[in-house]
């Protein structure tokens, strides 16, 4: 999410002094988690994640006209992978708002970059409860965080757990884009 969030501060530099809009495509084929977190960071305008279906008039359109009002002239619409079509989606824009689009796809290179201290405070706890299982004769168990803390649960469990999308924090990041 630092690499998303560096990348898009980036871009934004040139979409800022440009007036435009920058449609940008992170990872997330099946979950937003990413686009959401990371669109949150940056104050997208838009954000698209395959677990929500969206509008293009009231969901982009219509919000960047609103923003327009308030005096904003450049844009940061988010989209996870999983929705599909950016392309498609940054000529939409453009001819629907007449604001020049520019679409970009960051692909793998939001797998790159050093660690955080907080990524590397987590992976030595959880490294640590992992090797601390296994001398205790546990095993078939999976370390995660859940709620901010490291725990360890069955490994059938964990593989049958339905992931839950975070609803409240869509709704927030909604709000607080415009």
């Amino acid at each position: 999410m630092n690499t998303v969030v560096e990348m898009v501060d980036r871009l934004r530099d040139t979409t800022e002094s440009h007036d435009r809009c920058s449609v940008v495509e992170v990872m997330g084929r099946r979950c937003g988690e990413l686009a959401l977190q990371s669109g949150i960071a940056v104050g997208a305008t838009s954000i698209l994640v395959p677990e929500v279906p969206f509008d293009f008039q009231r969901d982009i359109v219509d919000r960047m006209k609103f923003t327009q009002k308030a005096g904003k002239r450049h844009f940061i619409i988010v989209v996870a992978e999983g929705v599909g079509g950016v392309e498609e989606l940054g000529k939409r824009i453009q001819n629907e708002t007449g604001i020049e689009t520019r679409v970009t796809i960051l692909g793998h290179v939001q797998r790159g970059g050093s660690p955080t201290l907080r990524d590397r405070l987590v992976a030595s706890e959880m490294g640590y409860r992992a090797a601390k299982l296994l001398y205790e004769g546990n095993s078939n168990r999976v370390v995660v965080m859940q709620n901010g803390k490291i725990i360890d649960l069955d490994i059938t469990e964990a593989l049958n757990k339905k992931r839950e999308f975070n609803m409240e924090l869509y709704k927030i990041a909604h709000v607080i884009s415009i």
